[in-house]
């Protein structure tokens, strides 16, 4: 490999974000390990449905990237990481390949979860349910900004991001290991909770930005001001942690993390700008760590 491809290869891993990746997999990792407690012989259809799970979290990444720069967001101003296209580190027909290769790679794995899953019976009616939310879930990785009108230039983010990284991410990641649909506690409780964790990943990186996302996309704290953000992000953590202490059991062990939310609420009051990026991956391996012991948890009890 000369130097040109392994530059190249390196700023493509950047933008990939793969410091992001831990939030992507906690849905799948909660679902997928309540699952197999009684269905632990589906051991691949879970592998598979992680591999999925990095893929659609990379094509979103590498997506939001172009979108950002083509619509003027990664500019100068920008208080978050300056990623490869800004950075003349490779340019649009090198990330729009990135992207169309991914998009392939999120399409064939996803199929073959889904196949291992139904062992090939494509007449199941479950089947073409499944497909159609894995196209959406495609549709939504790539238009968060990159689309004519993205939502995450709107205020949708929020939503979205509640629904992919919470409820379809616990609820679905079941749903294809067991092929049933469960309102237990131990299962919806989690996917709730993830999901407002999610958010509020999101928040914080949106409070980050204010500045820089002036005049060209009404997040969530442009829309109510940065006071009230704050307000914002401190229930979604404080209510997305709840939702994993839901018994006696998950209290004693789940509150092993609270210290590490509390770090983050205190750091995400008192920074600013460019000094908020340390609350990102503090508030995305908390989450992790926290829907990881639950499942531990709740899967040897």
């Amino acid at each position: 490999m000369n130097q040109d491809s392994k530059h190249k290869t390196k700023n493509l891993i950047k933008s990939m974000r793969l410091r992001t990746l831990p939030l992507s997999l906690a849905g799948v990792v909660c679902g997928g390990v309540l699952a197999m407690k009684t269905h632990s012989n589906n051991l691949l259809v879970f592998v598979l449905m992680l591999l999925t799970a990095c893929l659609l979290q990379v094509l979103s990444n590498l997506s939001n990237e172009m979108g950002d720069y083509r619509n003027g967001v990664d500019g100068e101003k920008r208080n978050g990481p300056m990623y490869s296209l800004a950075s003349d580190g490779l340019n649009e027909k090198q990330l729009w390949k990135a992207i169309n290769c991914t998009v392939v790679a999120c399409s064939l794995s996803g199929l073959a979860m889904l196949l291992v899953s139904y062992r090939f019976c494509v007449l199941n009616y479950q089947f073409p349910l499944m497909l159609f939310l894995g196209i959406a879930a495609i549709w939504a990785a790539t238009h968060y900004t990159l689309s004519k009108k993205p939502y995450g230039y709107i205020g949708l983010g929020d939503i979205f991001v509640f629904l992919f990284f919470g409820l379809l991410s616990v609820l679905g990641s079941y749903f294809v290991i067991t092929h049933t649909i469960v309102f237990e506690p131990f299962v919806v409780l989690p996917a709730i909770g993830l999901g407002l964790l999610s958010v509020a990943v999101l928040n914080v990186n949106n409070i980050r930005d204010m500045e820089s996302d002036k005049g060209f996309r009404k997040t969530v704290p442009l829309r109510i001001g940065r006071s009230n953000a704050l307000i914002y992000q401190t229930a979604l953590v404080a209510i997305g942690v709840s939702c994993f202490l839901w018994n006696k059991q998950s209290v004693v062990y789940c509150s092993i993390t609270l210290p590490f939310f509390l770090l983050h609420i205190i750091g995400v009051w008192r920074l600013k700008g460019k000094s908020l990026d340390p609350m990102l991956p503090l508030l995305v391996m908390s989450t992790f760590f926290l829907v990881l012991i639950y499942c531990i948890n709740w899967y040897i009890k």
